[in-house]
């Protein structure tokens, strides 16, 4: 089966073409990282906007690189939520228009899903059963999963997410939006020890997260350090590194407890925050340390939010039989737990 798959939940417009024989044969995404800059932060309304303009052309370019027709197309994927509304109704609009067009069954995709699955997409995948942490802009979770559809909800951040954390920190910072590659950036100039930030939530039972006490612990640090007023680039780098590392540490810390808690080997990180290589570093090591388990994750482009999870997870999701009706359904909230198991 060949689909479609299309992502639009929040500032990027991805969109590809999966096949279960060939795999993944074209996959196109355009970031509106440098849109949303000047405001620091994803404004709702140009992200609609912008995804209007760029998800045809991405969806012809596809088309192209595949060399497919409406013919070989057996159905199209597209993210249904969480996400922000417009966004997300801008995708499920199209996809449903095409659906008509083409006569091909649609499906909407739960966009934690697509990033549980994009390891999948790798020569050597995950097998079930293992621990996933997902974190990205707007979640860190910790999910026992089973199957694909089988999740069940081990922990959550109770306020910020890490994401959210890193680009709030980098605006205390000064830097660019997004702030998680800027700050891992400028962590590479810190110096080791200088600063050592808490570990929120390590030192009592249970897996959620907290990061706005950490978030909020950087300020303070941030405006203890000023020299009239200024802060020095590097303390700014040291600062930096404390933060990442207190990120880094928390959720190595809470990987391994949920792993000893559902007696799994397999460790799966996903998501956008998936991509920074000191965490990465941080999860091999204490993979290692335990002896046993291995750790998996998606190549970086595939950590971010792309359309080839979307076409991957509607694949598995299609070509079981699951089908929808008509209507057009966008859930800005969507607890994983809710979906059907294959």
């Amino acid at each position: 089966m060949r689909v479609l798959g299309i992502e639009t939940s929040c500032d990027e417009t991805g969109v590809a073409i999966y096949d279960t024989d060939l795999g993944l044969m074209a996959d196109e995404l355009y970031s509106q990282v440098d849109l949303h800059a000047d405001y620091g932060g994803v404004v709702p309304e140009l992200a609609s906007r912008d995804h209007v303009r760029k998800i045809l052309p991405l969806v012809k370019k596809v088309m192209a690189d595949s060399c497919s027709t409406p013919e070989d197309i057996g159905g199209i994927a597209y993210t249904s939520g969480p996400g922000l509304i417009g966004a997300l109704m801008v995708g499920a609009a199209f996809a449903k228009s095409l659906g008509l067009t083409w006569d091909v069954p649609t499906l909407g995709i739960h966009h934690m899903e697509g990033h549980v699955l994009a390891p999948m997409l790798e020569d050597n995948p995950p097998e079930f059963p293992f621990v996933a942490l997902l974190v990205s802009g707007g979640h860190t979770q910790l999910v026992d999963v089973t199957g694909i559809g089988h999740y069940r909800l081990l922990g959550e951040s109770v306020d910020d997410a890490a994401g959210e954390a890193f680009d709030k920190t980098a605006k205390l910072l000064g830097l660019n939006y997004p702030g998680g590659p800027e700050i891992a950036k400028l962590a590479l100039k810190g110096t080791p020890g200088k600063f050592v930030f808490p570990r929120p939530m390590v030192n009592r039972p249970g897996l959620d997260f907290s990061f706005s006490g950490l978030k909020t612990y950087t300020r303070n640090t941030i405006e203890d350090n000023r020299t009239n007023g200024v802060l020095d680039d590097q303390v700014k780098a040291d600062i930096a590194l404390a933060f990442e590392q207190a990120v880094v540490s928390t959720l190595a810390i809470k990987c391994e407890r949920a792993l000893l808690a559902t007696g799994y080997r397999t460790l799966v990180i996903a998501g956008g925050v998936s991509a920074n290589s000191r965490l990465r570093a941080g999860l091999e090591k204490m993979i290692t340390k335990r002896g046993v388990g291995q750790l998996f994750y998606a190549r970086p482009e595939y950590c971010t939010d792309n359309g080839a999870m979307i076409a991957l997870a509607g694949c598995y999701r299609l070509a079981a039989g699951q089908r929808e009706d008509s209507q057009i359904v966008c859930r800005p909230r969507w607890p994983m737990d809710t979906l059907p198991g294959l």
